[in-house]
């Protein structure tokens, strides 16, 4: 119902004017019946809340460190206090509070946690058995209505991994890129828990992946039915968001004048209107820059965003328009080749798209290479600097955490060292972008999760090999 104020201050003086000449009567209009309650929209439908319950942590001050912030900035000799989850000062002399853990980290550099954007951990965990697979629903070319939090196992040995050899404090969780339209991303916390919605970042919004390419065409031409070319795949990309267009419309026409009974629920439109409402945010697997300008181009006929084009190696080619529309480049250091579509790939991408103002960041899209994303950056950074293109090494931080949170929607909250944010903390044995670096703590929310020097603080599964002293193998 909309308030018209001028309507209900004329509502007043007639009724001062009605009690002036005759007795109060109750009016005509009113109804001893309240009207019932009309059905809530649907999206973006978090049917599934996250329960999670950051672990116990104590006052920590980590002093004569070097400092990358995540946002670029660099502070040699520096220190950062974090108190009860949160960063709380930022500096070069910091006096510790009484009962702090205070860690000398000379020599070592300290920065926010690593935050992967595109990972099928827990989806596709170890091992890697046909009866553990449960990242596509390769069954239809639209599943918007799958979620990929129902598939997510947090067993999964390759949290653990992330945790203790990357220095992953935060990632994202998509379904593959079978179909056109996969299904709800789910965005976690990389702490140990028994579900998972206990891993769910709080208040992160959903994602929703979508794959432009090869990936589809080939899995559903396959098939002998659509999509089986590129124009295949965008027309069924369209026919379904006419669909999702309707549907919302039906659904804003209830909100605006409640009659009837509410539109009947679909799962899938469900998501695609959150999508279509800007409330669940786009996350494209697209390899060529033409086919990223065709999405562009469908998404502005449909009135959504897109907000990050993944695997993007051909995304330096067109650095100035995902400027322009302000949509993230996700690519790799130097994957490209193993199939045609993407062969135009080049090791000078990431730095390309810094040098063009974009919003870039690397991924792992890996089990494995979730765990050395340091090391990408490095590669990508050197490939830069040999064509030019000088990037200082706090800077390319922003590859690693700020930039990947702003593309899940919680830079906010995470993602850099600043005051008020979470304490998702990593502190390195040596410059972060050695192959001879580790991490030798990590914290999430404040709390020590991983500690290479304490037997008690690193991760144990049945997949794991023994530390070196450990056990009475021969």
């Amino acid at each position: 119902m909309v308030f018209d104020r001028k309507f209900a201050v004329s509502g007043v003086a007639l009724a001062l004017a009605a009690c002036a000449s005759a007795p109060a009567e109750k009016p005509k209009s009113a109804s001893a019946t309240p009207p019932a309650p009309r059905a809530p929209r649907p999206w973006p439908a978090d049917a599934y809340p996250s329960t999670y319950r950051p672990y116990p942590s104590v006052p920590t001050l980590v002093t004569n460190v070097t400092i990358y912030d995540g946002e670029g900035g660099r502070i040699d000799g520096g220190s950062v206090l974090f108190a009860d989850g949160k960063v709380v000062e930022v500096g070069r002399t910091i006096a510790a509070p009484a009962g702090a853990t205070v860690i000398d980290g000379t020599g070592k550099y300290l920065t926010p946690g690593v935050i992967d954007v595109h990972s099928h951990l827990g989806d596709y965990p170890s091992p890697g058995v046909s009866a553990l697979s449960d990242g596509n629903e390769a069954t239809s070319p639209t599943t918007p209505e799958v979620w990929a939090e129902h598939s997510v196992w947090p067993q999964d040995p390759g949290f653990s991994r992330a945790l203790a050899n990357g220095g992953v404090t935060t990632l994202q969780i998509l379904p593959g890129s079978a179909n056109l339209m996969g299904g709800r991303s789910v965005t976690l916390k990389n702490v140990y828990a028994r579900t998972s919605q206990g891993m769910k970042f709080p208040g992160a919004p959903y994602g929703f992946k979508m794959a432009c390419g090869e990936n589809p065409k080939r899995v559903y031409g396959a098939k002998g039915r659509m999509p089986s070319t590129r124009m295949g795949n965008v027309a069924v990309n369209r026919q379904t968001w006419i669909k999702a267009a309707d549907y919302k419309r039906k659904w804003d026409k209830y909100e605006e004048d409640g009659k009837g009974d509410p539109p009947g629920r679909d799962l899938a439109m469900d998501t695609l209107a959150g999508v279509l409402s800007g409330k669940i945010l786009v996350h494209n697997h697209c390899y060529r820059s033409d086919e990223m300008a065709n999405v562009i181009d469908m998404s502005k006929e449909f009135g959504y965003h897109v907000t990050a084009f993944h695997h993007g190696v051909e995304a330096y080619k067109i650095g100035d328009l995902l400027k322009a529309n302000d949509i993230c480049a996700v690519v790799w250091a130097d994957w490209y080749g193993f199939k045609m579509e993407s062969y135009d790939g080049i090791r000078e991408n990431l730095a390309i798209l810094q040098k063009a103002g974009t919003c870039a960041m690397i991924h792992s899209d890996d089990q494995n290479g979730i765990q050395r994303l340091n090391q990408e950056v490095a590669k990508a950074l050197a490939a830069g600097r040999r064509a030019g293109i000088q990037i200082p090494d706090e800077q390319a931080w922003i590859w690693l955490s700020y930039n990947p949170a702003k593309a899940l929607g919680i830079a906010d909250r995470t993602g850099s060292l600043k005051p008020g944010k979470m304490a998702d903390v990593v502190l390195w044995n040596g410059n972060p972008f050695s192959v001879y670096t580790r991490p030798e703590k990590v914290w999430i929310d404040g709390a020590l999760l991983y500690d290479a020097n304490d037997p008690k603080r690193r991760p144990v599964s049945d997949f794991e090999l023994g530390q070196p002293g450990e056990g009475d193998v021969k």
